[in-house]
């Protein structure tokens, strides 16, 4: 099944409903990635959450429009609002975002994975270790395809290029910058807005791929003048926020 031949386009629309819409993204992240993740959001155009606590946060993720679930912090109390928060999202039918990260280092993480997985996340946004762990391979084949087809979802594969698949169509993303991998949360953070698009795109494959466009795009745009990680990591919020329909046009490396 082809993709979209004008996924620039259609990433710019994205952007441009999500700046509209102004999506509620509520995050259970790792402690480390909350404040970085909150500012790319608002960059975009959402508006974020991060509360963890078992009193409030199914009425957080209740009021909220998508969910992203990131195992970076993998403590009890992220573990017991985990289950809390996918339950309300599935109850209200709201999209939520599955990144499974260091599922490679710890069996315990990635069997905690595999079971959420069973509740069906719109998107799951992964790197190679962690999709090798979670699909018992040495490598990672055709993983993705089968997990997409398995958990009937979307997988996001990232690294030096991005791979989307619905076990169908497939898209690989050569946008980006070496420095995106110096900063920390740089992967939490294009999580959550993977999950803002799910919003205002009722074609996950396509959100999530858009997402990724304009988050690789806005990363090769703050690169121009970045003089290293620190300025970088301030410069692609700022190139995020100034994202246009142009600039993703000529960008866009999609194929």
């Amino acid at each position: 099944m082809p993709i979209p031949a004008d996924f620039a386009d259609l990433a710019a629309d994205i952007l441009v409903r999500m700046r509209t819409r102004a999506p509620r993204v509520h995050c259970i992240t790792n402690s480390v990635a909350q404040q970085y993740t909150a500012n790319v959001l608002l960059a975009a155009g959402a508006v974020p959450s991060m509360t963890i606590s078992p009193d409030e946060i199914a009425a957080f993720v209740a009021g909220a429009d998508a969910l992203l679930v990131n195992l970076g912090t993998f403590d009890a109390e992220r573990r017991a609002a985990i289950d809390v928060a996918i339950s309300a999202a599935n109850a209200g039918r709201k999209p939520w975002v599955l990144d499974p990260v260091f599922v490679d280092r710890a069996p315990q993480r990635a069997e905690f994975a595999r079971n959420l997985l069973a509740h069906r996340p719109a998107v799951v946004r992964l790197n190679t270790a962690e999709l090798v762990a979670l699909s018992g391979r040495d490598s990672p084949g055709d993983a993705p395809v089968r997990l997409a087809k398995t958990y009937a979802t979307i997988v996001a594969l990232t690294g030096t290029a991005d791979h989307v698949t619905d076990g169908a169509r497939r898209a690989t993303i050569a946008n980006g910058d070496q420095l995106m991998a110096r900063v920390t949360a740089m992967g939490c953070a294009g999580s959550a807005l993977i999950a803002a698009a799910l919003v205002v795109e009722p074609d996950p494959f396509v959100a999530a791929s858009a997402a990724l466009i304009a988050f690789g795009v806005a990363g090769e745009v703050a690169a121009v003048d970045a003089s290293g990680p620190g300025s970088f990591a301030a410069a692609i919020i700022d190139a995020l926020y100034g994202l246009d329909g142009a600039t993703l046009r000529r960008h866009a490396k999609v194929s």
